[in-house]
């Protein structure tokens, strides 16, 4: 489709107007949108946190830590800011006096306040180990036809569970 404007170069904008009541479509070149003063170039959308993280960190952040850089994965706070991620495990000790102000600016303190994990007691392991390979034993009786010996299993995976 060529430029309703000055008909020489495809169209690769499509913009629509309504002037009284009236739907108007015009098919523009990149160079006629923009005398148009319409924007053609699409910028990256930035994540809604790291918007806020960034402008949180500008508001406490000395000049001196900008410069601060994971030796590891090498994040810098200016790519944290514009993500709003780590960029390894390692970030969390290199930015740790940065992340402990915004943490005590945006949650009003720097420890967490609320529920735990806990990881489940080893039994529960154990008991999950030996319930699988039962399991799979039963399986493989079954596949062989050992009906007796699947009987036994099953009576063993009941009183387990």
């Amino acid at each position: 489709m060529v430029c309703d404007n000055c008909h020489e170069r495809d169209a690769v904008v499509n913009l629509t107007t309504i002037e009284n009541n009236s739907v108007r479509q015009l098919h523009l070149c990149e160079q006629c949108a923009a005398e148009r003063g319409v924007e053609t170039s699409v910028a990256p959308a930035k994540h809604p946190l790291g918007m806020f993280l960034e402008a949180v960190q500008k508001q406490s952040m000395p000049a001196s830590t900008e410069a601060g850089k994971c030796a590891f994965c090498g994040l810098t706070m200016k790519d944290f800011r514009e993500t709003g991620r780590l960029g390894c495990a390692r970030c969390y000790t290199t930015f740790e006096p940065s992340m402990r102000e915004l943490l005590r600016r945006v949650h009003g303190g720097p420890k967490h306040i609320g529920r735990v994990y806990r990881a489940p007691a080893e039994e529960v392991f154990e008991k999950a180990g030996v319930l699988g390979e039962l399991r799979d034993k039963l399986r493989r009786a079954i596949e062989q036809e050992q009906f007796e010996t699947a009987a036994e299993l099953r009576d063993r995976i009941r009183v387990l569970e």
